[in-house]
């Protein structure tokens, strides 16, 4: 299925994110300093859990919308998805990302049949991973480049401060 917010880690036209703040969750990337996203992924994790706490977390609130759940099990896969991306932009030269099919593999992966409290686990673990990358993460290696199957340019800066919108978009999209 397709977010329906269609704003997704593979979505083309990306660059509005880092330009003006998001009109829905606020996320204001341009205000976000690229060395501090792993303190800002690790200020995510509770309100996660949260999420996944809630005794309806796996309901949809409509048909077309994802429940907590789904989000989150999207959110721990974007996490391990560009912790992979993060270490290819550090060790190679301008890598080509593989592309990574969101809405299959939710399909694929079951999205809304996993168990709240081990995505909450896993998510946790996966974020804590990706937030300990970007720590490590140092002002000279901000300009280092990837790229996307689609042909969308990135340096470490960029990735980080348009990676984090997601983040907290989809926080925005369950209400937590």
């Amino acid at each position: 299925m397709t977010q329906p917010d269609g704003i997704t880690p593979d979505t083309k036209d990306w660059t509005w994110v880092l330009e003006r703040p998001c009109p829905e969750c606020g996320y204001a990337a341009a205000t976000m300093d690229p060395l501090a996203i792993g303190g800002a992924i690790r200020a995510t994790l509770p309100r996660w859990r949260e999420a996944l706490g809630r005794h309806d977390a796996g309901a949809r609130p409509s048909p077309a919308v994802w429940s907590p759940l789904e989000y989150s099990a999207h959110v721990r896969d974007v996490f391990r998805v560009f912790d992979r991306r993060l270490a290819l932009m550090l060790t190679e030269d301008d890598p080509l990302f593989d592309n990574w099919d969101q809405d299959a593999t939710a399909l694929a992966e079951r999205y809304s049949e996993q168990d709240p409290a081990t995505v909450a686990a896993e998510l946790v673990v996966a974020g804590e991973a990706i937030a300990a990358s970007f720590d490590a993460v140092t002002p000279d290696q901000l300009g280092r480049t990837g790229r996307r199957s689609d042909g969308a340019s990135f340096t470490i800066d960029s990735f980080g401060r348009y990676f984090l919108h997601d983040v907290v978009h989809h926080l925005y999209d369950v209400k937590a």
